[in-house]
């Protein structure tokens, strides 16, 4: 691994395990905090959303937390066991954020463009999640990789969301413009850099 690709690495496993640990401030600090700020007081007291809110952020941290390290090719080769594991908590953890996002999604800040922004991304989460863990369940290892790489991609809107978000801010003076942006902006790019990724590598996903 050449010296750009080891900082190219070293950033994306600093930032997937910062913003992996980030959900815990909502335990520490006032609810007129980060998003919660921008939500009005009834909604702030439904327990659903509440559930909703919370199974996101806590289950969608603890899947970036711990799926960043499943791409060190050596560190996954030496211990296949410990990478199952981890791969188990990763998609449990995906698939419960991932219904959280679709449910908040209904109550997103900004309306309708930034609720299909962040419920389709959380459709595409599920859907490659899933193809990831059948896959590996037919032991298609080359598909099961294929998936994974796209569903990271889609985990780590939660990292590109907190880079873009205060840029727009600052670049339109308007949060709510700047949120229905970031709906769509956090998670096209990782597509498309997903794709791109999947194709150097050869694999098939079809």
């Amino acid at each position: 691994m050449n010296t750009t690709n080891k900082v190219a690495w070293a950033v994306f496993a600093i930032l997937a395990v910062v913003i992996g640990l980030y959900p815990a401030l909502y335990f520490f600090i006032d609810r007129d905090f980060g998003l919660l700020a921008s939500k009005e007081d009834a909604l702030l007291s439904n327990l659903f959303w509440n559930i909703g809110f919370y199974g996101h952020i806590l289950f969608g941290g603890l899947a970036l937390l711990v799926g960043w390290v499943q791409f060190n090719k050596k560190w996954r080769k030496a211990n296949l066991k410990r990478h199952r594991t981890i791969g188990k908590i990763y998609i449990i953890s995906a698939l419960i954020s991932g219904v959280c996002a679709i449910y908040i999604a209904l109550y997103a800040t900004g309306g309708i463009i930034s609720t299909l922004g962040f419920m389709s991304l959380g459709v595409l989460w599920l859907f490659f999640t899933s193809r990831a863990y059948l896959a590996v369940r037919k032991r298609d290892l080359q598909l099961h990789q294929g998936f994974m790489i796209y569903s990271y991609a889609a985990c780590f809107a939660a990292v590109t969301l907190r880079i873009w978000l205060p840029l727009l801010t600052i670049i339109f003076h308007d949060f709510t413009m700047a949120y229905r942006i970031v709906a769509w902006l956090c998670w096209m790019p990782n597509m498309i850099f997903a794709f791109f990724w999947v194709r150097r590598r050869g694999l098939q996903l079809g």
